[in-house]
């Protein structure tokens, strides 16, 4: 089944702690007069806190899209995970703009964010809130607490897998922390929750965690393609462990290509497979791409209804001309679109010959004269609330495309960047990038040969695959062409035709309201 996870009844009164550092400001999750005890007396509270944590990933509170939000003192819309990482991810970057005017929103592509940023901040507490959801989990999962609450067997063991998976989902969140913002408040769920002010960790600290932390579950996992969809397993363990190695060189100072290669091969070599058509891979019934997705965000227009995810990816792209049915959606919004960067990628922009170009231009003006109107810069058709037979998702409001936080071509993407940097085969490579290009021309005519196989052709390559999916920013971070003079694009730091811009900015600060509730924390330099 496509949601099983979200058919649990999720307690809407899940007891937790917050992390200390925050409570000052936001609290970070709800509580009441329902106690951790009851809520971990059965095996079914276990599943429904377990639940707690998948979905919060897809969701901002227990209600619905607005109300009883997850976190408190921060408008609902600016605490979706999805919503928020994308924005830091493709705002700041040559492949997306908005044309709203919400408060701090336009300073991603001017690059002029700040420590008070909202979005900045939805993000950051999102995170920590994911990360503290999961350090209770753990905690109350621990063996000693199973025991004591007479706990065995079967049940047990269930419990045991979710405490693994739990495990996952911290390191992704802690992964996210070290790759967005630097370093940190630290904690595991050997801190009591709200005792004391976390420490702060390093970006290697982080990185480090994050390695040992994925190493040491990666036995425990269900195999690869064998857990429930939706769930980690050890290729998502795998994966997060080539997407770190390839990044390796910025948050520690020391490549890994070796490591990068290794871990993208062991996921490659676990039984995935491409789909056969690229236009597939974000629509309403993307669940049946089992075969290439890895860990997927689960959204169902009925049973994960927000503002954020993958309904702002399909609404927000949509305006002009545009005709939202089209999209099986009930509306557009007129906001985000790309600059002339991302198809100038590509052969054509129609997909005759490459077909993951995918853009809207009737109307659109390739160039941007003003960051503010939707027909500057070409739509983006990525995402759509339709299935692969042509009918509309189950709402037309809140679309049921899933999002891939992990899918088999960043793996070659990954295996053959590394290999170029020295960590693998060449010729293995050549084939993963060849792959890559078959499916997206439907033949051999747009592979390469060897001589063409440069680090720089791999970034390209990776916007053409990847574009939407939040990669841009780390991607252009770690070849130095983010900040640095080296490349432009439109409006990059807010200057029309591109400027470079201080080098702290490969890194966002953080954000004030935390820097103000915990004295053991330092702000970024530059901020």
């Amino acid at each position: 089944m496509k949601k099983n996870i979200f058919k649990i009844v999720i307690t809407a009164a899940l007891f937790v702690s917050g992390f200390a550092s925050c409570t000052k400001k936001l609290d970070l999750l709800p509580t009441n007069d329902i106690t951790a005890t009851q809520v971990y007396s059965t095996p079914t509270g276990y599943k429904q806190a377990f639940a707690k944590v998948y979905g919060s990933f897809a969701l901002t509170g227990n209600q619905g899209p607005a109300g009883n939000g997850d976190i408190q003192g921060i408008d609902e819309g600016t605490s979706d995970f999805l919503r928020l990482f994308w924005k830091a991810q493709e705002l700041s970057t040559d492949e997306a703009v908005v044309s709203w005017g919400d408060p701090g929103i336009q300073d991603f592509h001017n690059m002029n964010w700040s420590s008070s940023n909202p979005m900045l901040t939805g993000l950051y507490y999102r995170s920590y809130y994911q990360i503290t959801l999961c350090n209770d989990f753990i905690n109350q999962a621990s063996d000693a607490n199973l025991a004591s609450r007479g706990i065995t067997g079967a049940d047990a063991d269930a419990i045991k897998v979710f405490r693994t998976e739990a495990r996952f989902l911290r390191a992704y969140q802690y992964w996210v922390i070290m790759d967005l913002f630097g370093t940190g408040p630290f904690a595991t769920e050997k801190d009591a929750l709200g005792s004391v002010m976390p420490e702060q960790a390093s970006r290697t600290q982080l990185f480090t965690y994050v390695e040992s932390e994925l190493k040491a579950i990666e036995t425990l996992l269900v195999d690869a393609k064998k857990n429930e969809y939706g769930r980690a397993d050890k290729a998502a363990a795998w994966s997060l462990l080539s997407r770190i190695y390839l990044n390796a060189g910025v948050y520690t100072g020391t490549p890994k290509w070796t490591e990068a290669a290794t871990y993208a091969k062991k996921v490659i070599d676990a039984g995935y497979a491409l789909i056969p058509n690229y236009t597939q891979l974000m629509l309403a019934d993307n669940h049946l791409n089992t075969s290439e997705f890895i860990l997927t965000i689960n959204f169902d227009g009925l049973k994960t209804q927000n503002w954020g995810g993958t309904t702002f990816l399909t609404h927000a792209a949509i305006g002009g001309s545009m005709t939202a049915s089209a999209f099986g959606v009930d509306g557009g919004w007129s906001g985000i679109r790309t600059t002339s960067s991302v198809p100038a990628l590509f052969p054509d922009v129609t997909g005759t010959a490459d077909k993951r170009s995918q853009f809207y231009t009737s109307g659109q003006n390739v160039d941007i004269s003003d960051l503010t109107s939707f027909k500057d810069g070409y739509a983006i058709t990525k995402y759509k609330n339709i299935t692969r037979t042509g009918a509309a998702g189950s709402s037309l409001t809140f679309p049921d495309i899933d999002f891939p936080l992990f899918r088999l071509a960043e793996q070659y993407l990954i295996y053959a960047e590394a290999a170029t940097r020295g960590g693998g085969d060449a010729t293995v490579a050549l084939g993963y990038i060849n792959t890559l290009r078959t499916r997206a021309y439907g033949n051999a005519t747009g592979n390469i040969t060897a001589a063409q196989l440069t680090t720089d052709f791999i970034l390209d390559e990776r916007g053409r695959e990847l574009y939407w999916e939040g990669f841009r920013r780390t991607d252009l971070v770690r070849y130095n062409k983010f900040v640095e003079s080296t490349y432009l694009w439109p409006w990059k730091g807010g200057v029309k035709s591109g400027t470079s811009v201080s080098s702290f900015r490969k890194v966002y600060p953080i954000p004030s309201s935390d820097i103000s509730s915990n004295v053991k924390l330092v702000q970024n330099s530059g901020y």
